[in-house]
């Protein structure tokens, strides 16, 4: 069996306003690091999937910036979705194009903008994880051990534990449960048996077939449609574009979480050894930065005096000054300028709502 890897890389461009936009959201972009955030997880995965073996699934107007970014990613594997459907139909879709090129083929599905530094790490725990979804009729999910009671992450209950693969131990996941108030997720940070559910997950494309069959008859039922369009009648077959066109669009929007993972069974979970961030927001950037002595971060040219605890993006070419403010988040570009308070950051999609509104809003979306 091959190992193949698809990134969803389907994001709007909302969190990291006004540097990201919606025709060039946050995985196009170095938030961490130097390079686009989607090159990064192609890159991380090394020769256990090579670009060969790596299909991209986005939005249709990101193609040609991602074969920019990904230019060894071969051309007809960035597939662009005519229509967002939320995570579960872009897994389907996954499975099915990977069923088509190998029956056998097992994938990982990977966000194309989460931050992790240990690539060796990162590469030891996939390794285990695509051992274990070939050898079982399992989804094999990588889980994150909590930091701190995060209230904007879902997580996952460790169950009876199931061996060792490659030296690491791994878990039947007992349930999954959504994003918890802080009280829930102090409980669930005290208790040990909780894991981040970061969205990674690995399993045989038949298998990841069958519990769409199983669990989501009606997302089934759409990759029967596709497969009838890419496979023809008489001889005259449908390009996966056209079809998508067709079908996809009638697909249920709808998560992978709620669709097939709360519902399966057959889902297990090694916990990461490795660092992982999902760079939610500004203030992420604090996680990944070096801060002056005041705890500010700069990117661009910027100036503190009586200042701690700031976030500045802009340029080289245009001073940012900050007096006496503490705990800001300012990010500058050509056409637009942010001032936020940190802890107001991930209130971003009112501000955006209300930029929406005004008569002329979208050029700044």
């Amino acid at each position: 069996m091959a190992n193949y890897s698809v990134i969803m890389a389907g994001g709007r461009g909302e969190r990291f306003w006004p540097l990201s936009r919606q025709a060039c959201p946050k995985h196009l972009l170095p938030i961490v690091g130097r390079s686009p955030m989607i090159a990064q997880t192609v890159a991380r995965l090394g020769r256990l999937v090579p670009p060969r073996r790596v299909f991209i699934l986005t939005n249709r107007q990101h193609i040609a910036a991602i074969r920019r970014a990904c230019p060894k990613v071969p051309r007809d594997q960035i597939i662009g979705e005519p229509l967002g459907r939320d995570t579960a139909p872009a897994v389907a879709l996954a499975a099915l194009l990977v069923s088509r090129r190998d029956p056998k083929g097992v994938l990982a599905l990977l966000p194309a903008d989460a931050a992790i530094h240990d690539t060796a790490g990162f590469q030891a725990v996939l390794k285990a994880a695509f051992s274990a979804a070939e050898q079982n009729d399992l989804i094999v999910t990588l889980g994150i051990r909590p930091t701190q009671p995060a209230t904007g992450y879902g997580y996952l209950k460790c169950g009876e534990p199931l061996g060792e693969v490659n030296g690491r131990a791994w878990h039947r996941v007992e349930r999954f449960v959504e994003k918890p108030d802080l009280a829930t997720a102090e409980r669930y940070l005290a208790d040990g048996g909780y894991l981040w559910n970061a969205g990674m997950f690995v399993a045989r494309a038949s298998v990841l077939l069958q519990a769409f069959r199983q669990h989501a008859p009606a997302i089934a039922e759409g990759l029967e449609k596709i497969t009838r369009a890419l496979d023809g009648r008489r001889g005259r077959r449908t390009s996966l574009s056209a079809a998508l066109t067709r079908h996809y669009p009638g697909l249920p929007k709808i998560s992978m979480d709620y669709a097939v993972m709360e519902k399966a069974g057959n889902v297990a979970v090694f916990e990461a050894a490795f660092d992982w961030d999902d760079v939610g927001e500004w203030p992420a950037l604090a996680r990944h930065e070096k801060p002056d002595t005041a705890g500010n971060i700069s990117r661009g040219c910027a100036e503190f005096v009586e200042a701690k605890g700031n976030i500045v993006v802009g340029n080289p070419r245009h001073l940012v000054a900050l007096l006496g403010v503490d705990n800001l988040v300012v990010v500058q570009t050509a056409d637009a300028t942010l001032v936020c308070p940190k802890a107001r950051a991930q209130d971003l999609k009112k501000l955006l709502s209300a930029i929406a509104a005004r008569p002329t809003g979208q050029q700044w979306l």
